[in-house]
Parts: structure tokens; sequence; C-alpha cells
């Protein structure tokens, strides 16, 4: 499908260009790393005239940026050795871990220590805030001379006429009415042209996902799997918080079903705050489940439910997580562009770490970048030295030992256990060298076979949608097109209403897409998304697109 800016309706207009040598698309962790690095290794190499550029969608840096987050400090430990000294912002070091198994009755299997799933344990890890910890890394780039724009939304790769080389990328419009037409406050995107484009748009970025379709960049590869987490952050009985501050927990079974994937965490993230969160993998078979939903189910258990009584919510928010691993991370580079970070796949689902993967990843882009830029080589064949940085890397070896690890729980959670068990005996390996991957959107079953029914909700503890929504902080300009593109409504109105019942409005974790008794359309309330993509994983017939809206819309995920 060919890329579309949400202004084809618009007049052609004339558009300001801005040249830089490396623009960063995305300011993650992953992007502020690749641009810090690139900065350093280039004034080593008397290249220190070279503009490095960051842009993001968000209002500000760190507004989109959601993790669960315990991170391994390995990443930014190479990246700021005196990471500590300079104010690294750290919420807790883990004081104690352990996994619980919930029961559908109300109890628990606790395994502690030994017992703990050797992924599960982190010792050694720390307890941020990924808002916090890029808005900080966004502060060292600014001082070491990077430009970061906030508020710029890439909307279009540009490429040259007669090759697929990446040039840079158009900003979205401002200023177009729903009907495509311009207001008074019609702004022109931006055309940023650069040497060098790195895509670090986080997850299912709509210019990568395209830039993939194009080049055939996943050509040969699994195809990527991934789960839709859900956060809330609570403060709580002090008490309670106290007790907790510094704790890691992990809990698996209850409420999943035995074919589902998925896990969920509390984490004492301050005397009076927990940090709560339930992933699902989006592979799942049921037409009605609802990953919210389960999220509220899962709080309502006898182990869970206990820790807010007396609380209240704080923050909300949902993002999709790459979970297929390295067999299911696309070609890293390309003629005059690379990726990085969760664009690229990656995470380590089996730990669920991904942070110092994506510090990683950003720096060993920048190296890569900073010799092509020294060699005034930046075609596919001058960037290929990323893929063997990479492939040399801690990185890879360890993406490498869990490389069939979510392939294998496809097959059910027993299987994936038994498989999981093997793997840690043979490096990685597992019962098959190398397990084939199915993608997300092929696996729903007919509705007719749905058996997900949704909680009860109330206003204390068990909130429902729109309510938490509303504490994701989630703004969009209420008059422009929307980001959300239904490719063919009939397909929803037939096809999709009779085989699946329309999941879209129980897989959206943020109440976007309704359907209104008796009615043959969607209501797509656009203004309630939080930017997590699952519905341009899971629709079943790929049916429904995401694209950028208007710079600054989108949740505030601040100390998230």
């Amino acid at each position: 499908m060919k890329p579309r800016l949400t202004s084809l309706n618009v007049a052609d207009v004339e558009r300001e260009e801005l040249p830089v040598d490396v623009l960063l698309v995305g300011a993650g962790p992953a992007s502020l790393a690749c641009a810090i690095h690139l900065q350093r290794l280039l004034e080593k190499k008397g290249l220190d005239d070279k503009t490095i550029l960051v842009i993001d969608k968000a209002e500000e840096v760190g507004h989109h940026t959601l993790s669960g987050a315990v991170m391994d400090p390995k990443g930014i430990a190479e990246l700021f050795p005196d990471w500590r000294e300079k104010g690294f912002p750290v919420l807790s070091d883990v004081k104690e871990d352990w996994a619980e198994m919930l029961k559908a009755s109300g109890g628990s299997i606790k395994l502690k220590g030994m017992l703990c799933p050797p992924q599960l344990r982190n010792h050694g890890n720390v307890i941020v805030s990924l808002n916090q910890v890029v808005r900080w890394m966004a502060e060292q780039a600014e001082a070491a001379g990077i430009e970061l724009y906030a508020g710029f939304p890439a909307a279009e790769t540009i490429h040259a006429e007669d090759s697929d080389r990446v040039l840079g990328i158009i900003t979205r419009d401002s200023g177009i009415a729903k009907d495509g037409t311009p207001k008074s406050t019609f702004e022109p995107g931006m055309r940023i042209t650069a040497d060098v484009t790195v895509f670090a748009e986080g997850t299912r970025g709509n210019l990568a996902k395209n830039l993939d379709r194009r080049l055939g960049l996943s050509r040969g590869k699994n195809p990527q799997a991934y789960g839709t987490g859900i956060k809330e952050i609570w403060q709580v009985d002090p008490k309670i918080g106290k007790e907790w501050y510094g704790q890691v927990m992990h809990t698996g079974s209850y409420p999943l079903q035995r074919d589902a994937y998925g896990g969920s965490f509390v984490y004492g993230i301050a005397e009076d705050k927990l940090a709560l969160g339930f992933v699902v993998g989006l592979d799942h078979k049921d037409a009605k489940l609802d990953p919210h939903g389960l999220f509220v189910q899962w709080k309502q258990h006898p182990r869970i439910r206990p820790l807010l009584e007396g609380g209240k919510i704080l923050r909300y928010g949902a993002k999709t997580v790459p979970e297929g691993g390295y067999f299911s991370m696309p070609k890293l580079y390309g003629d005059g562009f690379c990726m990085v970070g969760d664009s690229a796949g990656f995470l380590n689902i089996a730990t669920l770490k991904g942070i110092h993967l994506a510090i990683k990843s950003g720096m060993l882009a920048a190296e890569a970048i900073a010799e092509a830029l020294e060699k005034g080589d930046t075609s596919e064949a001058g960037m290929a030295r990323y893929g063997e940085l990479f492939e040399q890397s801690w990185a890879k070896d360890e993406l490498w030992k869990v490389r069939n690890y979510r392939q294998a729980f496809a097959k059910g959670m027993f299987r994936g256990m038994l498989d999981f068990g093997v793997a840690m005996v043979t490096g990685g390996r597992g019962l098959v060298a190398k397990r084939d991957m199915h993608a997300d959107h092929e696996t729903m079953q007919p509705v007719a076979q749905s058996s997900f029914t949704l909680p009860s909700f109330n206003d204390t503890d068990s909130l429902d949608k729109l309510t938490d929504v509303y504490h994701s902080g989630a703004v969009h300009e209420e008059d422009q097109p929307a980001h959300l593109l239904v490719n063919d409504p009939s397909i929803c109105a037939d096809k999709c209403t009779q085989e699946y019942g329309n999941p879209c409005q129980h897989f959206c974790p943020a109440a976007v897409y309704e359907w209104p008794e008796g009615s043959t359309e969607v209501t797509i309330n656009a203004s309630n998304c939080v930017h997590c993509k699952t519905c341009d994983i899971a629709d079943p017939y790929e049916n429904i697109e995401w694209v950028v809206p208007e710079g600054g819309g989108g949740p505030k995920y601040i100390d998230m």
C-alpha cells in the first residue's frame, strides 16, 4: 500500500526545506543514545561541523514514551560510565524480586530465589520512569549541541527519483479540517533532508512499516509478533508503599487463557506509589479478548486488589511491544537509512527488557554512521557496517540466547515452558533450530468461538476504558482528518461484523472504536488514541492504518 499524507486534499504548496547531515525520527532512548554517541564520535574524527537533528511527534520529548520499566543498566553505563554521578533518574534499585502464578480460585504460588525463573530475576537492575529517562537524555543531547524539535510528526519518507534511497522525511501538514480543506491556521509540513535518516519511531512506526513494505526489509524473516501492554501508576496507602518500595513482582497464569501468551507486574516505585501492568500477546485467538479488560480482571484478583485499597490512580497508558526476537528483526539498514530500538525489534521478551538494548542499538548505529560520513559513503554498502557491528555485539548475543522463546509459546504455555527449559541448556536453540512465527492478524478465530467476557467496572480500582484514557492525558486537535484510516469501510460493516464481531471495539485499549447498537458504521473517537498501534497490528483484515496526527497530539505520559 502506498504511504499517504493526511494532507492529500490540500493543493500543492511550497514546503520549507531543512538540510541536515543526520536526521533521527523519534526521541526515545535508542534515538537519543545514537545522537549523543554520534556527536562524540564526529568530534573525535574532526567532523564536528556535521549537523544532527532529532524530531519527535509529541508536544514535549518524553510525552509518548512508555515502559514498565525495570532497566538493565548495562546500556546506559556504556553510554555514560558516570551515569549515577550525572544524576540519571532512578526511582529505586531493585531490592527484591520474585514471580507468582495466580490461581483462578484466588490463591497464588510464589516462586522466589532459585525457584524464580532466571529470566525474571532482576538483581542489579533499577526501576525507572522511561519518561524521566528520555527527558534526562534529551538534556544531555542538547548540552552536547544536538538540535531537538518536539511537535514534528514525520508523515512521509522522501526517496530519490531514480532509486529507493531515503533522502529524509516530510513532516505532517497542520491546520487541515476534517474534510481535508486547509483552515486559516494551515501550515505545510517541512521537508527535512539528510545524508542518513535514523528511524526510531518505536513499535510499528508508520514510516518504518511502509519502508519495510517498499524495500522488503523483512523478506526471509519471521513476521514480527506483538503484545499490547497496559500500565497504571497508583498512589497507595503509605504502609503498602513502604513495604513494596524497590520490590519487583511478576505474575503469570490467571486471567490468561491457556493458549494465550502474556504476563503482569507490580513494581514499587516510591514509598507511596506502585506501577502495575499487564501485557498480552496479540496472537490470541479470541475475537472479543480485551487487553484492558484482562488488566482489570487481574487487578480484581485477591493477590492484587488489596494493594489498591484506599489508593487512587495517577496515570494510565498503553503501548505495543515487539516480541518476535532475533528471527523477526528486519534488515537494520539500507541506502541512506537505518533502524534502531523498538522499530527494529530490539527487545528481549523473555526478560521483559528493552531499554538497554535500545540504547546499545543507537550506539552501534552511531558508530556505523560516523564511519559512513567520514568515508563519504552513506549508501547501503556504507551503512552495512551497522549490521556487522550488531552481529559482533553483546546485544546480538543476548537476543540469540532467546531467539526461539516467543515462537515456542505460540504453541501454548506448556509447550513454551518445555521448549524454554531445553533452550536453557542448548544456548537458546530449544527443540527446533529456527521456529517459524505467524503474523498476529492471522490467528483470530470467528466470533462464534469467543469465550471472553468483560469484568465488572467501578469508580475505585476497576476503572473503565474512558476513565483510564482520561488519566493518559490524551488530547488531539478535534478538527483534523482522522489519523486512523479504515481503508475499506464495507469490510467492517459486512465481512468483519459477520466473521469477527468487529474486534476493534474490544482490542483497542483506549475506546477509539465504537459500534453503536444497530449501526452499520464504526464511530472513530480519534481524540482518545494513545498511539499504541494495536489496531494497525491486530485487525484481522489489515484494514486499519495508523498514521501520524498533527504535531503535539496524543498522550502525555508524564513520569510513566
